[in-house]
């Protein structure tokens, strides 16, 4: 540990020195304010800041080069939260846009369900291009207008700015089939290589890609049109460079490109192809393809990195629990790439002096095991071991057959937090959705992990239809996106349906066929409790203060979006569900509008969040109470609580709608806000909080 921090030490230390940017002139034509020359943000799947065992130190603090980074050198926010449903694409697209799913038509999951015309649901990935569009003829990214979401990277090439992307949601092709399709065609060469050689063609073009900005000279060669038809304000003339085979030969034109380790970047073919190594890219994969981007002049990155907590070396084996060797030994690989990512920019001349850090993580997993062996393991001096460890797998369509006859045939997006989706689609009211609902309600599970003998137990902790849902900001464009009901199960069991009704069980004569232990996958996620849905976010740059850790304000994923783009003094060309986070920002680096009255724009924006938020005490409170009650409830209760909800959700969003115009004037319009209305909203915000029983 002694090397470790010594380490740190000296990679903060050459940051804070610094010195002035030399990395390629290429970049030099990017116009962003504050002295802000480069931006680059890292979104991690699935690291903890707090600790899962409390004697074993957390994700982020076996990551010190990082850690000491986020809290010594900018602002660490602790109380930042998902949204619902908390999965890893629907988080890094809140992130990335500033705006919950049903804006961008994606809220559900990393898939979700799809009504056809016959109402049975099919479950296409929520993984695709920007520019995909789904079965049904709607862009997957589909916004309020019912046209294609507008894409993150535009302000930033409009700006004169090339963003480059390696492995993040949707801003590079996912897959080789319809997303490269969709960009070249179906007679295209890139179709052909992938009926020839399907993984050269994936490791050649997903996951990776430069947005270029007009008359960029990187992407003079190798480049494609950019096209984006339904982006406000227009975007006409834009080039894009697609996948490793089009942006290698630009930014590393003597060979492939390697990580922090110097190996080739490539994926695990015989023999392998360089490129693309997949969708679970290392730290020191995804630091040593941002950190080429970065110096060969594109000045605004974006990056996703692995669990740390998956056995990423043996894929088959049992994933790890707190404080196992293989664990901790993932850990100290990540430290090392960051150490190495941080020293490599400061001799570049890249620092928190001229560089934006953004640093998130999409959300927190759920460890579902028992105790460790020894009890007093701390996974560096001793390490762990879990005789139970696996999340509880449970099959809805047998379980609904066995504890209530009900063989009522519906689909499901398999999670901690399933949404239902019963065939022929039935109206809310429909007494087939009415009874599915109450059952789920009811519903018992199997729990092998809980105690030495398991126990059994409640399975629904909330349910929410569709009056909920659109509280919560779920129900998108597109109605047939939409699922009948949603489960939030406890945590610690992991939900399918099959479609089987037979053969019959109880949750503990016959745990076998029900509910058992799923040893390869422990760490769930979707769900809504804070373990789960509480991560973090760390800025370090300019016109960032050092705060450390901060928990005084209510933050989630889509306050990221404009703090950013305040900070490089970019505008959106719509309207944000999140706010500058302008507590953590120096007075010289925001607009007047957002310095003064400093308390009143502060008790606003808390508000605001408290209200509109998902997880902000208004939507925890109607899901957790109103509406739980409701789906339980006999139909007459049902009827009385949605209604309640419904006004609820009315009268929420004419207050945080004026609110969020108010906040997003004051960030991006230069508009000072009005005080007086500001503590009437305020008032009519907590007021509508204590409405709630």
């Amino acid at each position: 540990m002694k090397g470790i921090v010594c380490l740190a030490v000296a990679v903060l230390t050459a940051l804070v020195l610094g010195r002035p940017a030399s990395a390629d002139p290429r970049g030099e034509n990017c116009k962003l304010g504050n002295g802000i020359e480069h931006v680059v943000y890292i979104q991690f799947d699935n690291v903890h800041l707090r600790r899962d065992n409390p004697n074993v130190p957390s994700d982020l603090e076996q990551i010190p080069n990082l850690l000491n980074f986020l809290e010594g050198e900018g602002t660490l926010f602790t109380n930042h939260h998902t949204p619902l449903i908390s999965h890893t694409s629907v988080n890094i697209i809140t992130s990335l846009t500033g705006v919950y799913g049903d804006k961008f038509g994606v809220s559900i999951g990393n898939s979700f369900g799809l009504f056809d015309k016959n109402g049975v649901a099919s479950f296409p990935s929520s993984f695709t291009y920007w520019t995909d569009v789904l079965a049904d003829g709607l862009p997957e990214m589909l916004d309020q207008r019912g046209k294609n979401a507008p894409a993150p990277w535009v302000p930033f090439t409009r700006a004169g700015c090339d963003v480059g992307a390696f492995s993040i949601a949707n801003m590079e092709f996912e897959n080789v089939t319809s997303d490269v399709d969709n960009v070249f065609g179906p007679d295209s060469p890139e179709h052909q290589e992938n009926l020839d050689n399907h993984n050269k063609a994936v490791a050649d073009l997903e996951g990776i890609i430069v947005h270029c900005a007009k008359g960029s000279p990187l992407c003079a060669q190798n480049g494609a049109p950019d096209t984006l038809k339904d982006e406000p304000g227009g975007y006409e003339g834009f080039t894009a460079l697609y996948g490793n085979a089009n942006v290698q030969p630009q930014i590393s034109p003597h060979g492939p490109i390697t990580d922090l380790d110097g190996n080739v970047i490539a994926d695990s073919s015989t023999p392998p192809n360089p490129g693309f190594p997949g969708f679970s890219p290392t730290a020191s994969q995804t630091l040593g393809y941002l950190a080429t981007l970065i110096e060969a002049g594109v000045p605004v990155v974006y990056g996703y990195i692995e669990d740390a907590h998956d056995n990423h070396s043996s894929p088959t084996s049992a994933t790890f629990g707190p404080g196992e060797a293989g664990y901790v030994q993932q850990l100290a690989a990540y430290n090392d790439a960051f150490g190495k990512f941080f020293a490599r920019l400061a001799a570049d001349g890249i620092t928190k002096e001229n560089t934006l850090f953004v640093v998130t993580a999409d959300e927190n997993d759920h460890f579902v095991g028992g105790p460790p062996s020894p009890a007093n393991c701390d996974g560096i001096s001793t390490p762990c071991t879990y005789e139970k460890k696996g999340e509880i797998d449970g099959d809805l369509s047998l379980v609904f057959a066995t504890e209530f006859g009900d063989t009522t045939p519906f689909r499901v997006h398999t999670d901690s937090a399933p949404t239902v989706y019963i065939n022929g689609n039935p109206r809310q009211t429909d007494p087939v959705t009415r009874t599915l609902e109450r059952e789920a309600g009811a519903l018992l599970g199997f729990d092998p992990v809980d105690g030495p003998d398991g126990s059994t137990n409640q399975v629904a902790q909330a349910l929410a239809d569709y009056a909920e849902q659109d509280l919560l900001h779920m129900i998108t464009a597109d109605p047939n996106r939409t699922p009948n009901f949603i489960l939030f199960a406890n945590p610690d069991y992991f939900l399918s349906a099959s479609g089987a009704t037979t053969p019959a069980c109880t949750p503990q004569q016959n745990a076998a066929n029900c509910f058992h232990e799923e040893s390869g996958f422990a760490w769930n996620h979707g769900d809504l409790q804070e373990d789960i849905t509480k991560t973090w976010l760390g800025m370090v740059g300019p016109g960032v203060h050092r705060l450390g850790r901060f928990g005084e304000i209510f933050t989630d994923h889509t306050d990221t979006r404009p703090t950013i783009l305040s900070l490089v003094k970019l505008k959106d060309d719509y309207a944000h569900d999140g706010r500058v986070l302008f507590e953590a920002l120096g007075d010289h680096f925001i607009p007047n509008s957002l310095r003064t009255p400093r308390d009143t724009l502060s008790d606003l924006a808390e508000a605001y969040k408290q209200i509109n938020a998902p997880l902000g005490t208004l939507g925890l409170s109607t899901l957790t109470g109103i509406s739980t009650r409701a789906l339980k409830g006999d139909d007459a209760t049902y009827a009385s609580l949605v209604a309640q909800i419904n006004a609820t959700t009315a009268q929420r969003n004419k207050i945080a709608g004026r609110m969020i115009e108010m906040l997003e004037d004051a960030a991006f319009n230069g508009q000072p806000i009005n005080q007086a209305e500001a503590n009437l909203l305020i008032d009519e915000a907590y007021g509508l909080i204590d409405s709630v029983p």
